[in-house]
Formats: C-alpha cells, sequence, structure tokens
C-alpha cells in the first residue's frame, strides 16, 4: 500500500462480522479503529459493511452472498483492497479474492504491514521480517510460487515436490535464521540490561497512540519521534529522568497494544516486551479522550499479567486531559482514585507523575542479603541477572551475596535461599 498524496493511496473497503457476543456499536468502534489502521498504511477508505451472522462462513467467511454484495462495492467504488477486522484463513483469502477480484488482507496482514514500514533498527526489521513469514506461512498458495526463483527450476525438476512445497521449505529456511539473528541480538540486549541493574526503571505502556513517546520527551527532553498515528514507536527506547536530589530513574519506551495484535508479531517482539517485564513499576499511559478509553486500559492490563509482572507498582496517567469531556474525567477519577491525570503536550500536571515516582525510589529500593550454596549457579546467576550485586563472599561452600533490587524482586529472590541451607547452619 503505498503512501504518498491522495491520488496514489490504496482504495480499500472494510468489513466487519457481528457476531452473537459483540454489539453493532463495538463492531463500528473496531471499524473505526481499523480505518486508522489503513491510513497509517497509506490506503483510503472508501466503504464499510457488516454483517450479521450466528456463526463465521468457513469458505467465505461472511458468507457467498454477503461475499457477493462486497464483490459488487468494491467494483462500483474502484476499491482494489478488502480489509477484514478479523483473522482469515488461507481458503478464505482464497475464495474472497477468486469471487471479489480484489486483494483481501486481514487486521493481522494490515498491523504486519505497518510494522514492516514502521521498522527502522536492525532489530525491528528482524522482528518484523519474522512475524511476517510465521503469518505468510500457513497462508502459502500458488500466488507465491516467485519464492521458488531463490532456488532456480534446473536441479529441482521432477523430485516428487510441488512448488508450494518449494515455497514452505524456503520460508522455514529463512524463519531459522531470523531467529538465531533474534537470539544474538537478545543477548546484546541482556547485557546492557545487566548494566543497569541497581537503577530504577520503569516502563511506559499502554495503548497505540495514548501519547507515551509524547510524555517520554516532556520528561526526559528524549526528542523522540512523534506522530498522531497508530504504532509510530516500535523499538524500545531508554531515557534517563532527574528527579531532583540526586535520584534518577530510566524510563523505558514501548511499543503500542492494541485489539486484536497478530499473536506471531507478539513473538517476535518477546524481547522488546521483556524491556517492559525488566522494569521495576509501569507508567501505564491512556488517553483519557477515547470515548472507549476503559477497553484500551483492560487490554493494556490483561498484557502486563500476560508478562507476568503484574506483582509491580503500577501508576496509572490518564493523558489528553485538554481533550477529554468532563463526563469522562469524573467517570475515571471514581474508578481510578490514584491515578494521575496530564497532558504530555501542554506540559499540564507533570510535577505530579515527578512526586510520584520518586516516592515509588525511595519506597521500593532495598537492599538484602542471600546466602546459597556456592554449587547453585542457576540460583547465584539469577541475583545477578535481577538485582545489582553489591558484594559477594565464597566460603565453606556458600557464597553470600548482598544485593539493592526493588521490594517485590528482592523478596522473589530472597526466596532462592533454600531451607536446606537453614538446617545445616542449625545443626552446626
Amino acid at each position: 500500500m503505498g503512501q504518498g498524496n491522495g491520488a496514489s493511496r490504496e482504495r480499500a473497503i472494510l468489513v466487519g462480522v457481528v457476531l452473537p457476543n459483540t454489539t453493532q456499536e463495538d463492531v463500528a468502534d473496531h471499524l473505526d479503529e481499523l480505518e486508522r489502521l489503513t491510513d497509517t498504511a497509506g490506503g483510503s477508505v472508501v466503504g464499510r459493511l457488516t454483517q450479521e451472522r450466528s456463526r463465521l462462513d468457513a469458505a467465505y467467511f461472511v458468507g457467498r452472498g454477503k461475499a457477493e454484495q462486497i464483490a459488487s462495492s468494491a467494483k462500483s467504488l474502484d476499491a482494489g483492497l478488502v480489509i477484514f477486522d478479523d483473522d482469515l484463513s488461507a481458503a478464505q483469502v482464497k475464495n474472497l479474492e477468486n469471487l471479489i477480484e480484489a486483494k483481501v488482507i486481514d487486521r493481522s496482514g494490515l498491523i504486519l504491514d505497518i510494522f514492516a514500514r514502521r521498522a527502522r533498527s536492525r532489530e525491528a526489521r528482524t522482528q518484523v521480517e519474522l512475524a511476517q513469514l510465521e503469518y505468510l506461512l500457513p497462508r502459502l498458495t500458488r500466488r507465491w510460487t516467485h519464492l521458488s526463483r531463490q532456488v532456480g527450476g534446473i536441479g529441482v525438476r521432477g523430485i516428487g515436490e510441488t512448488q508450494i512445497e518449494l515455497d514452505r521449505r524456503l520460508v522455514r529456511r529463512r524463519i531459522g535464521r531470523l531467529k538465531e539473528d533474534l537470539g544474538r541480538i537478545e543477548r546484546g540486549r541482556q547485557v546492557r540490561r545487566t548494566a543497569r541493574r541497581g537503577i530504577p526503571k520503569g516502563a511506559l505502556i499502554g495503548y497505540t497512540n495514548s501519547g507515551k513517546t509524547t510524555l517520554l520527551n516532556a520528561l526526559t527532553s528524549a526528542g523522540a519521534f512523534v506522530e498522531d498515528r497508530l504504532f509510530a514507536t516500535l523499538d524500545p527506547l531508554v531515557r534517563r529522568m532527574e528527579l531532583g536530589g540526586g535520584r534518577h530513574v530510566l524510563l523505558i519506551d514501548t511499543v503500542g497494544f492494541i485489539r486484536k495484535l497478530p499473536h506471531h508479531l507478539v513473538a517476535s517482539f518477546r524481547s522488546t516486551l521483556e524491556e517492559a517485564a525488566d522494569a521495576d513499576f509501569f507508567l501505564h499511559v491512556a488517553d483519557i479522550s477515547h470515548p472507549r478509553y476503559e477497553e484500551h486500559v483492560a487490554v493494556t492490563q490483561e498484557v502486563i499479567a500476560g508478562l507476568a509482572a503484574d506483582d509491580r507498582p503500577v501508576v496509572i496517567v490518564f493523558n489528553k486531559l485538554d481533550r477529554a469531556e468532563p463526563g469522562a474525567i469524573e467517570r475515571a477519577r471514581r474508578l481510578h482514585p490514584d491515578a494521575i491525570f496530564i497532558s504530555a503536550s501542554q506540559g499540564h500536571n507533570l510535577d505530579a507523575i515527578a512526586a510520584r515516582l520518586r516516592a515509588l525510589v525511595e519506597d521500593e529500593l532495598v537492599e538484602r542479603s542471600i546466602r546459597l550454596q556456592s554449587r547453585d549457579s542457576a540460583a547465584i546467576a539469577r541475583v545477578y541477572d535481577q538485582a545489582a550485586v553489591l558484594d559477594a563472599n565464597y566460603h565453606d561452600g556458600y557464597v553470600d551475596l548482598t544485593f539493592r533490587a526493588s521490594r517485590a524482586r528482592a523478596m522473589a529472590l530472597a526466596r532462592l535461599q533454600s531451607c536446606d541451607i537453614g538446617a545445616e547452619e542449625t545443626s552446626s
């Protein structure tokens, strides 16, 4: 989908399905978001269609009759692209394209296209390509036979393999190489994370376009790229925020979340999400001006729980106060009495964030000591990995480690001390 002026933007029709567990309002909101995604990808929405169904059609997703209506609309509106708000199977894509005579993609394919356009760093490009290939692999059809040109025709004829099987082999081989590359990149990221042990770290997380990067710039003068479009930020950005009195924290800007985020993309961006999981606390940024902000908050909370990081302090920051309706603000204050309400773009109430972070740092960072058996290399490595080790004293088959970490992490590491050690010390 080419970006540029209006004349070069690809004309698209959006399709949503109302199932028994959804409402027309839900689907309309999802299509609004899909339209923003289409715009971000460089497309122009010229039509929207919805279909109420008791269950999805295995062949055409929306049923043949509705598919024929979509084909007629695409022809009359001169639309060369049809985007479905839910994932389609390979068979459904093939059947729909044969009937509609236009390119058919789903929400996951659209998001992957956006990520491919936004990826700048080597890590992001590798992650996105891996996600795209894993998404493509089960959807390979005859239209992907251009992949075979990498091996040529001579020497492979008559070997009993179909062209699609060859294509799949090429894709799997490339996936293997990309996973090896990501492994090397992740080891480098792990080294950098280890070097930052002992410094309080907070991750800015939230729904896409909630204003996380704008807030990072306001708090740290990071000068990071900001755009009023979905997924402006893909690579995690770490910047230092001064809190006064010689104290500071590291803030980590992360990729935004969204409904129905492709699971291949989540898996490929594992190392990026681990930056968030490694944080001592979260700044959960939500757009209070969005009519469905509560749903966005719930999506982000699910991701935090999925990272096994819901034991960390979370500060909810409702952003874009200057655009919000008074009723929405009052409701959010009732539901989230500890939240902070700001406008990052206007610089409003940022001092409240600094004050909350100072209190967190003073309360959170603690020093603890733990005795481990010196042969327990896994436990020792975990302490070094998750805390700043201040002193290590090896003696009589044991090691006494003194470390600094957040209160929650220190409690978790303290549980590594074996009960057997206590029993041996008592008997001696």
